[in-house]
């Protein structure tokens, strides 16, 4: 096992270089195409809209086919559209690109529900997959710090010359191919059933109504009556959505899974969590490239600098993800998984008196880091131990979706705050001028809402069952250990 997992931390590492690479140059990206800083909120709206809608699929298809063999599929296509990122000519053409890009996002799922798979039937197989989880996220972190080094020194010594700098994750990915092909096995277990596509359809549907809502929000201001019509219509839709899947024997997503006390709270707090790790990402890039001689506020850093405080904050996730397994030995995984929430929530609210200084800034990425790295180990394995055997894939799937959901809204709302102070009386004629720098008061509003979701997670988790998660006890183990020594049988109806 221990060489299946170190082939997956290529894997994770290649998702961490993704994930770091682009942030410390934003703002590089924003001049590059000419558009304002706002506007690249917009990229990890579209790019996190796609994940939402993919992953479910890709791990039902996991379950279905092979994680392994899916694993390899969704690799393809992130490396496909990774050179796209790299020579894309224009917005649009980089707009799309970078949407599908998003299909790494289904990447740790898999490996959770793989290395599950074959850890299950083992008496401490619930804590060893916590541990791989930690090693995994280890790994993914590594990337991320890789990345944002990486980018922020490229940029300056190819400077002029950004297609080249983009070029750096298409070749890792490409790399990763290789590894999963020949390092990783493939995954025992396979669920029955086929792909529910009606249900993907009316997901689909919701999703881009609200998230269309939200971006002709941004474009036509909160006081058009039309853009909360969509948003509603989107809402409504996952009524008929609903009654769908608790209709089907074999669903896309498996609504009495979600229902039950271990589950529900799971997917409320990635969803949660994913306004922070994954919406506040460019608001902080350009806070931080922000000069603060011309505007009052921002660190005025380069991007060389901006690798820096990522660095920082990535070590912070690092240490939170490799202590989640050895503080839960001590605490149950249930308050492992409350402190974490309360970590993230504290450290955004930290920026709201706390943004002055650089130092200032590392504190408070410290602080939301070791919660952030605790959640991102922390919460597929807590999925995949609440979910029956033949749905892990759908279940750590679900933590990424929902995750991705809350920041594709996130990013949405995040940019609507941020442009539309700029676009106020005061702001037109600075508009009209060329400035491209947002307003104070859109990124106190970023903070606060991050903090405020960090929180809300946290309260949420308090109402998990008190041992969930947990290995059972020796003697359940042990029975466990002798059921799975008898034939399978083949999956029956849920």
């Amino acid at each position: 096992m221990r060489r299946v997992v170190a082939f997956l931390c290529l894997v994770e590492l290649t998702s961490g270089i993704l994930q770091g690479y682009y942030t410390p140059i934003l703002t590089d990206i924003a001049r590059h195409l000419g558009i304002h800083d706002a506007d690249v909120n917009w990229f990890e709206a579209a790019q996190l809209t796609v994940s939402a809608l993919a992953v479910p699929v890709l791990a039902k298809l996991g379950d279905l086919y092979g994680h392994r063999r899916i694993l390899l599929v969704s690799t393809v296509l992130t490396a496909a559209a990774s050179w796209g990122v790299a020579l894309a000519p224009d917005f649009w053409t980089f707009l799309a690109a970078w949407s599908l890009q998003g299909f790494y996002v289904v990447w740790l799922p898999l490996e959770i529900a793989l290395v599950f798979s074959r850890l299950h039937g083992l008496p401490d197989g619930a804590a060893r997959t916590r541990r791989a989880a930690g090693v995994l996220v280890g790994a993914l972190e590594f990337g991320v710090i890789a990345g944002a080094l990486a980018a922020g020194a490229l940029v300056e010594v190819f400077a002029g010359q950004l297609q080249l700098v983009l070029m750096l994750p298409a070749l890792a990915v490409t790399a990763c191919w290789f590894a999963i092909r020949f390092g990783v096995p493939e995954s025992i277990e396979r669920s029955g059933g086929r792909v529910d596509t009606r249900g993907f359809a009316l997901l689909a549907v919701g999703l881009l109504l609200i998230t269309s809502g939200l971006t002709f929000m941004r474009l036509n201001g909160p006081g058009a009556w039309w853009v909360w019509a969509l948003v509603a219509a989107g809402l409504l839709v996952f009524v008929p959505f609903v009654r769908l899947e608790l209709g089907r024997e074999d669903p896309l997503v498996d609504i009495r899974m979600l229902r039950s006390k271990a589950m529900w709270p799971v997917q409320l707090t990635a969803g949660l969590f994913g306004v922070s790790v994954l919406g506040a990402q460019a608001p902080l890039s350009t806070f931080a490239r922000t000069d603060p001689a011309l505007h009052g506020y921002g660190l005025g850093l380069r991007a060389g600098q901006v690798s820096i405080i990522i660095g920082v904050y990535v070590l912070a996730l690092l240490v939170g993800a490799l202590l989640y397994p050895v503080v839960t030995r001590r605490l149950t995984p249930r308050w492992t998984l409350v402190g974490a929430a309360a970590l993230v929530g504290l450290g955004y609210l930290l920026f709201l008196p706390l943004h002055a200084s650089l130092a200032e800034a590392l504190v408070n990425m410290a602080v939301a880091g070791v919660g952030s790295g605790a959640l991102v180990a922390a919460l597929p394995s807590a999925a995949a131990a609440a979910a029956p055997l033949n749905r892990t894939a759908m279940a750590t799937g679900l933590t990424n979706t929902t995750k991705t959901i809350g920041g594709a809204f996130a990013s949405a709302v995040f940019g609507i705050a941020l442009l539309s102070h700029v676009l106020g009386d005061a702001g037109a004629a600075a508009a009209d001028a060329g400035q491209t720098a947002a307003p104070l008061a859109g990124y106190l509003m970023v903070w606060t809402i991050c903090g405020v979701t960090g929180l809300a997670a946290a309260a949420a988790l308090v109402l998990v069952p008190r041992l969930a998660f947990s290995d059972p006890p020796p003697a359940v183990a042990a029975g466990a250990v002798v059921r799975d020594a008898t034939p399978a049988l083949p999956p029956g109806p849920n």
